[in-house]
Parts: C-alpha cells; sequence; structure tokens
C-alpha cells in the first residue's frame, strides 16, 4: 500500500506539471497581445524547468530501495578532537540539508567526544527519496584546514565516514529471528543530565548469527532506544544483503568494488585555499561555507546525472 501511494504521488506530481506547462502556453499566446505578461511567462518558465530538473532525476533513480528513508552513520576517523570535530560538522550539513528539503531527521545513536565533536552518529532521514539522495554521500570525506585545537594553529587533515543505509520496512524487506537477537541494558555514556546516567536507558543489540551490533542511548527512554537500535539493526542487516548482492554482480561483470576507508569520495579545503571537489565526478565549489551549511544538492546532482542506469 505504501508502494502504491508512492506510484499515485509521482503521477500527480507529472500530471501537476503537465497543467502547469498548458497554463504558461496560455499565457505565452496572451504575450503577442500584452507584451507585459513576459515577465510572468518567464517567471513561470524558471519554475517549470526547477520542477522538472527535480522529478527527471527522480526518474532516474533505478535502486530497489531508493524511494525509501534513509539512514545516515557519521563515525570519526583517526586523530582525536580534531576528527571529531570534523563528524560533528557532517553531522551538521546533513541536518541542515535535510531541514532545507523539509525532510524529518532524528538522531537514533551519539556518542560524544571528550573534549569537542563527536565520535559517531546515527540519524534517520524521512522523506521521499530520501536514501535514492543521500547514496551518494557514501564513503569517505577529508577536511583539510588550521586547527583551532592546535596551539600552533597548524594545518590539519582529517577524516570522517559517512555510511548510508536504507530504512527496512519492518517484515517486508527482511525478517528477523527473535532468537538470533541479544539484547542488552546499560548505562548512558554521553551527556544529557542525570536522568541518564542514573538508569540503564541505553540498548545494545547483537544479531547472533552476523555477529552485528548496534546500540542506541541518545533517548531518555529504554523503549525509545530499544526501537531506535532495532531500526538501526533491520537496516545494517538490509546493507549487508544488499552488499552480498552488489559483491555477487560485480563478480559476474568483473567490476572491482571499494568500500570503507579507502573510498575517499570528496575534500573540503579550507586552507590555504577554499574549495570542496568531489573526487568521482570532479564538480567543485569555492563557496565553502554554503556547502558546510547544508547546500549539497549541486553534488548529489552531479553524482546521480553521472551514474544514471547503474542499479545499486
Amino acid at each position: 500500500m505504501q508502494r502504491i501511494a508512492g506510484l499515485k504521488q509521482t503521477v500527480n506530481k507529472w500530471r501537476g506539471l503537465e497543467k502547469q506547462i498548458k497554463g504558461t502556453a496560455e499565457n505565452l499566446e496572451l504575450v503577442k497581445e500584452e507584451p507585459s505578461f513576459i515577465t510572468e511567462v518567464q517567471s513561470d518558465v524558471g519554475i517549470f524547468m526547477e520542477s522538472l530538473d527535480r522529478m527527471e532525476l527522480e526518474l532516474a533513480f533505478s535502486g530497489e530501495f531508493d524511494a525509501h528513508n534513509a539512514l545516515l552513520t557519521i563515525k570519526a576517523g583517526a586523530g582525536g578532537t580534531e576528527s571529531q570535530d570534523w563528524a560533528e560538522m557532517l553531522m551538521r550539513m546533513y541536518l541542515r540539508w535535510a531541514e532545507r528539503r523539509g525532510y524529518g531527521n532524528d538522531i537514533l545513536d551519539l556518542s560524544t567526544g571528550e573534549e569537542a565533536g563527536i565520535k559517531s552518529a546515527t540519524i534517520a532521514v524521512v522523506g521521499e527519496y530520501a536514501l535514492g539522495y543521500l547514496k551518494s554521500e557514501h564513503g569517505v570525506h577529508r577536511l583539510v584546514r588550521l586547527s583551532p585545537y592546535d596551539k600552533d594553529h597548524a594545518r590539519h587533515t582529517s577524516f570522517a565516514l559517512v555510511e548510508v543505509m536504507p530504512e527496512a520496512e519492518s517484515d517486508v524487506d527482511l525478517v528477523i529471528k527473535p532468537e538470533d537477537l541479544k539484547i542488552e541494558t546499560y548505562r548512558s555514556s554521553g551527556p544529557g543530565g542525570q536522568h541518564m546516567q542514573k538508569t540503564s536507558s541505553a540498548v545494545r543489540i547483537t544479531h547472533i548469527p552476523s555477529g552485528l551490533v548496534v546500540s542506541s542511548q541518545n533517548e531518555r527512554s529504554q523503549h525509545h532506544n530499544k526501537d531506535g537500535a532495532m531500526l538501526i539493526m533491520r537496516s545494517r542487516l538490509l546493507k549487508l544483503e544488499l552488499e552480498k548482492k552488489a559483491e555477487e554482480r560485480a563478480r559476474i561483470k568483473g567490476k572491482r568494488i571499494t568500500a570503507g576507508w579507502s573510498n575517499q569520495i570528496r575534500s573540503y579545503i579550507l586552507h590555504p585555499y577554499k574549495m570542496v571537489k568531489d573526487h568521482r565526478t570532479d564538480y567543485q565549489t569555492t563557496n565553502t561555507e554554503a556547502v558546510l551549511d547544508g547546500e549539497i544538492d549541486d553534488f548529489i546532482r552531479a553524482y546521480l546525472r553521472a551514474n544514471i542506469g547503474d542499479r545499486e
């Protein structure tokens, strides 16, 4: 039923676009009699082209789960406080991006750094084609800047890993046997006041057959943390299954797949010059402030256009 509703929504979008272009065509006829209408027509055409560009990209989504919500995990690399601060900067960037698009977002798990920044975070991004857009962000992100944590204010290079997974839909995408899970509770190690420190509200779940371990400690309620941990576990298991299928397809095609920390996809250089460059598409911009404030749509579009037709 969810998929049917999604398809109906897509059809309605295209029907609306059809009406929009008919209205613009009628106004264009009026311009012949009243030239002052040209400004309105130009505005309509601009809006139409923007909508068409966005909807054509959505049609290009070929992945089985591109229309799903997404779970985005950010992990700081080696380097202590410097990398943990970079991981928090990335988390803010993606939260701002989600807000700009009108997507819902929920921090399911957050592990803070000792001095500043975060060690890791998992965010649920809720919205149409959230995974389709965010899959372009999967990989290692590199920052070069003058460190605010170095007494000599020297230049540092930091790394953070971004993982993107589809949110698994209950029993539709995969079935998890209760006996395959080991569920533990413990006291939260992060900030959040005395309540979180005194009660065992954090939840850790182990999937025994695969060895996968996930945790959630961002909420005060043990029940909410358990729900969050299960959401992460389901999505990780689904991602694991998809990776196995991708590896098998790659083996048949003879295509080499790189993953993890070796897969550096984008550099953010703040010193000695300013530039953000995507190493897969060569798209780049000097407006680093806008990018770090969540304006990453141009990078996403460049990636999607470069990969139209690739099935994931």
